[in-house]
């Protein structure tokens, strides 16, 4: 990993946050010198002090539109489509992560619609989706310089 790299900690399957645990990530990270966001919750990733919070495509919420943020924390989140895409310019987002590029799944794109809806938006896009060893060449034609995923790191 390098100083461009971003965790993400996700936990869809707790409603309660656990901030030891978060506090434990961010130190590690501050140590490797790696970004640290949480996912759908920004006040929580204010209060600790995280480098910024990803928004995934299911949350519709502006109510963050309010709070004030240090200097350099980012929000990201990430769209399927074209709606999504514009609720996440809506939101203010820093960057949106599109998906599905290679992963055949309900949110599958494919190279030809995911350039489409990435040109529908003045946001940084960033890939997301099936990406792998195998098919990181192909992310040349879309002449990103940034890519996201969970299969690639495993």
């Amino acid at each position: 990993m390098d100083n461009q790299t971003i965790v993400i900690y996700r936990n869809y399957y707790s409603e309660t946050v656990n901030e030891k645990l978060i506090l434990k990530i961010k130190n590690y990270c501050k140590k490797k010198r790696i970004k640290f966001y949480l996912s759908n919750n920004i006040q929580i990733a204010i209060k600790l002090n995280l480098d910024g919070a990803y928004i995934p495509s299911f949350n519709k919420n502006t109510k963050h539109l309010s709070y004030s943020f240090k200097k350099n924390f980012k929000i990201v989140g990430s769209a399927h489509n074209l709606r999504e895409i514009r609720t996440k310019e809506t939101q203010k987002v820093d960057k949106i992560f599109l998906s599905s590029l290679f992963k055949k799944n309900k949110n599958y794109l494919g190279i030809n619609k995911f350039k489409l809806l990435s040109k529908m938006t003045r946001k940084e896009v960033v890939v997301l989706g099936g990406i792998s060893k195998k098919n990181l060449k192909r992310l040349k034609i879309l002449n990103l310089s940034e890519f996201a995923g969970i299969s690639y790191f495993e």
